[in-house]
């Protein structure tokens, strides 16, 4: 499985991202044949350029001028109409439909009745089935990023001068870590962001890989920094390359959310349908909040693959608005099991351990407690005694 990481150091947009992928060593002359069936008109400038050092590919669209702008429909037949894989068209409408609700939510209309101005031009339509097709032709099932940079500022736009990070951005980027990057200017625009946001399964650290390919995707922009975008691309790692100690690391998704206006006793289903949705783990931790409320931040930690059913089920059985995801890297002792006999039954051992040390070792607490009510005495006797036939 070939899994391709944006590093977003330096921001996003749709012809970084389109020049990443050409970068990486697309087909260009393929590349050129599948994005030749949209039925649009343009014309495609690929060259090198050299950003502080760093050698980038640079896409440019050239296209007629245009004066009439597109809504949601419009681009999707265009789109459905090109003799494209399903997957291409699948993803690239899935970037639009993205776009289409950000800019809903944020001038207060339906999604098709959006009107794409910027977005909505020949140019962002390229760098969105572009990217789609490039990552296709490459062969990636997955796609990861880190966390976004945000600038400030002012950019002037169809609707005139809106504050940066632009409203639709912000709106994009909902639940995807980002930071502020202290520069001002546009790092992170509507197109990229709805791009990575549709594509991306997960923001955080690089993952372990068999790193085989790095690729840069020019901006347009000049900052006190290259203004590239970084494309890694790999295989996920076998047992034999990853040390012992790698071994015992894990990424996990960290969910949580503050909660001031629940019943406590709506926690006790919550907490059992999280372990159901896959949790590893759940907690509560006394908070207070502004105007000194009580609250609880509710926490919940699981795979990667199991975060939108963790969240899910966060939105829909508390009485929270949202909720924060962060990616963490989690390591954890090799486990084993035991079965070790004592005069109250057999009691399961769990056994930590670090490569064939053993580091430390403890009794099932519910064989500890179903043995201590079947034989009418305290837990703790039937945890020491099974402590104590295991050590012995």
């Amino acid at each position: 499985m070939k899994i391709a990481y944006f590093d977003c150091f330096a921001g996003i947009s749709g012809d970084m991202v389109l020049g990443a992928v050409l970068d990486a060593g697309v087909d260009e002359a393929r590349f050129r044949q599948e994005l030749a069936k949209l039925p649009i008109e343009f014309d495609l400038q690929v060259s090198k350029v050299v950003k502080q050092g760093i050698q980038a590919t640079d896409v440019r669209v050239i296209v007629p001028k245009e004066h009439h702008h597109r809504r949601l429909n419009d681009i999707k037949g265009l789109i459905e109409a090109a003799d494209l894989s399903d997957a291409v068209k699948a993803r690239s409408i899935a970037v639009f439909h993205r776009l289409a609700e950000a800019e809903g939510t944020v001038h207060g209309i339906n999604p098709e009745e959006v009107t794409f101005h910027e977005v909505g031009a020949v140019d962002a339509i390229v760098d969105i089935v572009g990217s789609a097709i490039g990552l296709e032709l490459l062969g990636i099932e997955e796609v990861c990023a880190s966390p976004l940079p945000m600038g400030h500022g002012f950019v002037e736009a169809a609707h005139g001068k809106i504050p940066l990070p632009a409203p639709a951005t912000v709106e994009i980027l909902r639940g995807v870590p980002v930071y502020d990057a202290g520069i001002e200017g546009e790092l992170v625009t509507p197109t990229g962001a709805a791009i990575i946001r549709t594509l991306a399964t997960e923001f955080g650290e690089l993952p372990q890989m068999t790193l085989q390919a790095t690729a840069f995707g020019a901006g347009k922009t000049e900052f006190p920094f290259p203004n590239v975008l970084r494309l890694m691309i790999g295989e996920p790692c076998s047992q034999s390359d990853v040390s012992d100690r790698d071994k015992l690391q894990t990424r996990v998704a960290i969910i949580e959310t503050s909660i001031d206006d629940m019943n406590p006793e709506f926690y006790d289903t919550v907490f059992e349908r999280l372990f159901k949705a896959g949790a590893l783990d759940v907690y509560l931790t006394p908070i207070y909040m502004k105007k000194n409320r009580p609250a609880n931040l509710l926490t919940a930690i699981c795979p990667i693959e199991k975060k939108d059913d963790v969240s899910q089920v966060i939105l829909t059985e508390t009485t929270t608005f949202g909720v924060r995801i962060s990616i963490a890297s989690r390591r954890c002792l090799e486990r084993r099991w035991e079965t070790v006999t004592t005069r109250f039954g057999d009691i399961r051992i769990k056994i930590g351990l670090m490569g064939d040390k053993q580091i430390t070792a403890s009794p099932e607490y519910e064989d500890c407690r179903k043995a201590a009510e079947a034989h009418d005495v305290p837990v703790r006797t039937v945890y020491q005694e099974a402590l104590r036939s295991f050590t012995s």
